[in-house]
């Protein structure tokens, strides 16, 4: 098995350019089969994520082709089937989001039940929610979801999500893109993906509104045609390079990002002792001095958001006096990641959704594993700062979300390299 040897000790100095953001590419590569004709994705992050859902789609016939390292051409007309490869959906969490784009164009679905990083349950009752308010019958088991028109049809329809979901929020979105009526999602979700997801699709001729606010009206439409779209800059990709440019105590400029997106974050940072300075589409990160303790919690867009939590742990690690983070999201996230950081000198304390972290001088390197995504940049981010040599196993977690990351970190000095077992 492949993993990262790290050298630590060396602050990040530099330039680093943000990819195209993997939330919302893996909205938009199911959204393309609602289209019928070619579509040119611009901005598209070239990670296992996006080549899984590739290779889940070709299997379904469509057909696509790289036209540079990051623009993709893609085209689902020939697109017959409503059941992708169950081997290839069980790899990947966004798979479920063929759910409603199968739904919204074939009028019926079998998925199977996705895979993913395994930091929680993440149940998908919300989305069965949504479908059946759509006038769907739902059959759900143990390892799959077939949807299909219940004996009304399938109509547009008000839908109160109970809790805020982004995969309820989508998926419902896909789905009722080209429904007849007008669907209306309550309590939805507001992340920059949801917004870039309507984006995509108002480009290629649907009538969504209100994407970003807690209520989306998507109005259906017989048909959409292709066209060409750029996906946003990555926000978490480049909240990671900023809080490895401030665990390090770096100086970067994280390039082609919007700095709204960020503000979460950058405030974070700043509190911790950060000085940070936008520009209109970077933003530089210097760590001056040490850092200070402070509190976050998690909480959706435009809150802090979850799939920052780790990394900003480790900067916590590394500051003054006790710091707390508290997971509202997913409770069980910090035991993916907080022993790890342990065995590295960490202190941290879990007492259920809260974690203490009383800050040290120095992280020192040693072997950990990657149990997620997040959880493996954070290590990543640990093993730059530390002392001495770091191993970072299971890296294929950090890999699903991350672009030539090995690449990047070395532009910022960083020593580091990926090797075999």
């Amino acid at each position: 098995m492949a993993k990262y040897e790290i050298i630590g000790g060396n602050p990040l100095n530099g330039q680093v350019v943000i990819s195209g953001a993997k939330n919302a590419v893996v909205g938009i590569l199911p959204a393309t089969l609602l289209v019928q004709g070619k579509c040119r994705i611009e901005n598209v992050p070239n990670i296992s994520d996006v080549r899984i859902l590739l290779d889940i789609l070709r299997s379904m016939n469509a057909q696509f082709e790289w036209v540079d390292h990051s623009t993709l051409e893609i085209d689902t007309t020939g697109v017959k089937s409503c059941e992708p490869d169950s081997s290839l959906v069980t790899k990947l969490r966004a798979s479920y989001y063929l759910m409603g784009a199968l739904l919204g164009r074939f009028g019926k679905a079998h998925v199977a039940l996705p895979g993913g990083c395994n930091f929680a349950s993440r149940p998908i009752d919300q989305h069965i929610k949504g479908f059946l308010a759509l006038g769907a019958d739902v059959d759900e088991t143990d390892e799959y979801i077939e949807l299909s028109a219940g004996a009304d049809g399938l109509q547009g329809a008000r839908i109160s999500l109970d809790v805020v979901s982004v995969g309820a929020t989508i998926n419902i979105m896909l789905a009722a893109t080209l429904m007849p009526g007008q669907t209306i999602i309550e309590n939805a979700a507001k992340e920059p993906h949801i917004v870039d997801l309507a984006n995509f699709l108002n480009t290629m001729g649907a009538r969504i509104t209100g994407a970003g606010t807690d209520t989306v009206k998507i109005r259906g439409v017989k048909a959409l045609k292709g066209g060409t779209y750029t996906v946003i800059p990555d926000q978490i990709e480049a909240g990671t390079y900023m809080a490895a440019a401030v665990a390090t105590g770096g100086d970067v400029l994280v390039q082609n990002v919007i700095p709204k997106h960020l503000e979460c974050i950058t405030t974070r940072l700043r509190e911790m002792g950060a000085k940070i300075t936008e520009f209109d589409d970077s933003i530089r990160v210097q760590r001056e001095g040490s850092l200070r303790r402070i509190t976050v919690k998690t909480m959706p867009y435009p809150g802090f958001p979850t799939d920052m939590q780790a990394q900003i742990c480790v900067c916590m690690s590394l500051a003054n006096g006790i710091s707390r983070l508290t997971e509202s999201v997913y409770e069980t996230r910090f035991f993916g990641y907080c022993s790890e950081l342990e065995s590295m000198g960490a202190n941290i304390q879990i007492n259920g959704k809260t974690a203490s972290i009383t800050g040290t001088d120095k992280l020192f390197g040693t072997t950990v594993r990657a149990n997620d995504l997040r959880a493996g940049a954070a290590l990543v981010i640990a093993g730059l700062a530390a002392e001495g040599t770091t191993y970072v196993e299971n890296i294929h977690y950090v890999e699903r979300g991350y672009e030539r990351l090995i690449e990047k970190l070395t532009a910022l000095g960083a020593q580091i390299r990926r090797i075999e077992d």
